[in-house]
């Protein structure tokens, strides 16, 4: 079986993002860019699904800027064995790029799509189920455990009660929770081997995809600075400021 495995570029998870001046944005000019931690763990599965004789092929699919060849180097270095770029300049939102990934996934024909649930940009959690939704595929969404045996998929989810374990058939999108794996470190010699996997570039028009955005960001703020935290002498006047300052009792 085939697998597909898309993954974005985004703002290291370590970095302080700072909010443009004109309120209009996050700052990633000079900024430290890197694969969106869901994804590495999608990339993950989908190698460790080789490794283990279940998948025959990873393919790594991204969508955005020129740059995004980097991420999808990182896939190549830890183990997808090609990968293919969408290459636009557009604000993509999750309905563009999950219909960018439908018209993919037709010229790829894989068994299984793995994405994270979630992008740390944005958070927006739609990709994965308006692909599936497209698709007219199964979906497993926020899966912590993915087993697949006789064309059938079993996915442990997280959800809020605790876990849930689905069963469904292929072809299946699966979006992946934190709990699912820990993703490997791409060593120096996979890092030079990535150089040499094939590396596609498509453009939204090649696919005959329209990608202009349907929602606007009128603004974007920081969070207000949190209020320091104060010494009370006893629990009366704990009592007092939670009742008469916090009014929460």
């Amino acid at each position: 079986m085939k697998v597909l495995v898309a993954v974005k570029r985004v703002v290291d998870y370590n970095v302080k993002i700072r909010v443009k001046s004109d309120n209009t944005g996050v700052e990633t000019a000079n900024v430290k860019m890197s694969m969106n931690p869901f994804d590495e763990i999608a990339v993950e599965e989908a190698v460790r699904l080789k490794e283990a004789g279940t998948a025959s092929e990873v393919v790594a699919v991204s969508l955005g800027v020129k740059q995004c060849q980097e991420t999808l180097r990182t896939a190549l270095a830890m183990g997808a064995d090609r990968a293919i770029l969408v290459e636009t300049e557009a604000e993509l939102q999750p309905l563009a790029v999950a219909k960018l990934l439908k018209e993919v996934v037709a010229k790829e024909s894989p068994d299984m799509v793995l994405l994270g649930k979630q992008a740390i940009d944005d958070d927006a959690n739609q990709t994965g189920q308006m692909l599936a939704a497209l698709m007219g595929w199964a979906q497993g969404t926020f899966a912590s455990k993915i087993t697949l045996a006789d064309g059938k998929a079993e996915v442990v989810r997280e959800v809020d009660g605790g876990l849930e374990t689905v069963s469904v058939n292929l072809p299946l999108v699966a979006t992946t929770d934190l709990r699912l794996n820990e993703p490997r470190y791409a060593s120096l010699p996979n890092i030079m081997k990535a150089k040499k996997k094939p590396l596609d570039t498509l453009t939204p028009d090649e696919l005959g995809v329209d990608v202009a955005p349907r929602l606007t960001t009128l603004k974007v703020e920081e969070p207000p600075v949190r209020q320091a935290g104060i010494k009370v002498p006893d629990v009366a006047t704990l009592i007092d400021k939670l009742k008469t300052e916090a009014k929460v009792i």
